[in-house]
């Protein structure tokens, strides 16, 4: 069973990227549901609220994921990180500078279409 690297099959620099990048986003959700939770009110609560949501859980899943995938299940971290980044980030740019949300749609679309990924990789694997 190959699920874990061995010392003989390192884990990739982009996968270790995507597992630091991962416990980042894990560390600014908490950051971030706080100031949801003690700075910000009604609807931007509301929307960094959902960000630092789904910041956390796909953070948490980078961390878990990125160093155990092999061969096209690789692309798996790389497309979570992207949606996550396009759609926690469009949420918190919204609140924070008024810009607008219309790449969440996007990112939401891309950590779908991530999970979908996995399911078929996990499928897959011997």
């Amino acid at each position: 069973m190959h699920d874990a690297p061995s010392a003989h099959d390192p884990v990739s620099l982009p996968m270790r990227l995507a597992a630091a990048a991962g416990a980042l986003l894990c560390g600014l959700a908490v950051a971030l549901g706080a100031y949801a939770s003690h700075g910000a009110e009604g609807a931007a609560a509301v929307r960094l609220g959902l960000a630092a949501l789904f910041a956390f859980g796909h953070g948490l899943a980078l961390v878990l994921l990125a160093p155990r995938v092999r061969g096209w299940g690789a692309l798996v971290p790389l497309v979570l990180l992207a949606g996550v980044l396009l759609f926690s980030g469009s949420l918190v740019a919204a609140v924070l500078t008024g810009a607008s949300t219309r790449l969440a749609p996007a990112g939401g679309g891309l950590l779908m279409l991530g999970w979908l990924v996995q399911a078929v990789a996990s499928l897959r694997r011997r």
